[in-house]
This record gives C-alpha cells, sequence and structure tokens, in this order.
C-alpha cells in the first residue's frame, strides 16, 4: 500500500534551499540528555549552511559540538492550498572566531526573544528533502461519531483530564 497520495510532491534539493532562501523561522531539533528537544529559531542561509544566533541555554548546548540536528520550516500558499515542509539535517559547530564569526554577524538574524544571543552557530547539511500537498478540507475529517465535539475547524477541544496537573 502507498503511504502517500498521488498529490504529494518530493522537493528536489534546490527546491527546497529555495524555500529556506528568505531568513525566517524554523524548529530546531536536538538531543539533550538522551531526550529530543525542539526549540523555535530565527534562521540565515550561508554558503550551503544555515546558521542560528542563540544565547547560552540548552539550545546551544544540545547542538555542539557536532552534534546531529534537524531543521525544519513550513510554508502555506493560501492561493494555491498547498503546503510544504523542509528538513535539514546535518552537524552544528560554533562560529568562534575570524571571517566566519564577521561574516556569521553581517547575516540577517533577528531573535525574537530579548537578551544576550552571542553565540552563532552553523548547521552544515548532510540532507535536505522537502514535500509539498494540498491541504485537506476540515469537512473531510468530519464523522457522525464526532458531531458535537468538534470545533468548526475540526479538531477536538483540549480539556484537563487532572484538574491538579497543568
Amino acid at each position: 500500500m502507498d503511504r502517500y497520495r498521488d498529490d504529494v510532491e518530493e522537493i528536489p534539493a534546490e527546491a527546497c534551499w529555495e524555500l529556506l532562501g528568505p531568513a525566517g523561522i524554523g524548529r530546531l531539533a536536538v538531543v539533550v540528555d538522551g531526550e529530543p528537544e525542539i526549540f523555535p529559531v530565527n534562521y540565515a542561509v550561508d554558503d550551503g549552511t544555515l546558521v542560528f544566533r542563540s544565547g547560552e541555554g540548552t539550545k546551544v548546548a544540545g547542538a555542539v559540538p557536532q552534534a546531529p540536528v534537524a531543521l525544519e520550516i513550513d510554508g502555506h500558499d493560501p492561493s494555491t492550498s498547498r503546503t510544504w515542509s523542509v528538513v535539514v539535517k546535518g552537524r552544528a559547530e560554533e562560529v568562534r572566531r575570524g571571517h566566519a564569526l564577521m561574516r556569521a554577524l553581517e547575516l540577517p538574524l533577528f531573535p525574537a526573544q530579548g537578551g544576550v544571543k552571542d553565540r552563532f552557530v552553523r548547521i552544515a547539511p548532510t540532507a535536505v528533502t522537502g514535500r509539498r500537498f494540498t491541504v485537506a478540507d476540515p469537512a473531510a475529517w468530519n464523522s457522525s461519531s464526532a458531531a458535537g465535539r468538534r470545533t468548526p475547524s475540526g479538531s477536538v477541544p483540549w480539556t484537563r483530564a487532572d484538574p491538579g496537573r497543568p
């Protein structure tokens, strides 16, 4: 059985880089103490690599030195009702000195959160993959058994099972 529908398009690597091109926000996946962690990061493309700027903390500690990481970005074209996702896997290394640091300082990296953001991390890709597909009509997920339980967009509202838990 084919896992993907006919409307799922594999995006070639060159086209993935075009989608990554404009500096944006992605989700960085790292492993910290044996557990996966995901962080939003502002990134920029720099000569076939991705660079992000951050402060000292879990994100940077999980990414360097030379740790395997993944960065995912998504987008949507409302005019075609198609969405896309690009994943970059690779190794992360801190940009520390010399011309590389001067170059990183000139990149359009503007972290959303204030504070000291004096660490620059470069992801050297080992794989760049992407796919594009048509967004399903939310009505396609409705069923008679879900009537009255779903919001107009088709999702079930979250409720706390245990009032003592956040």
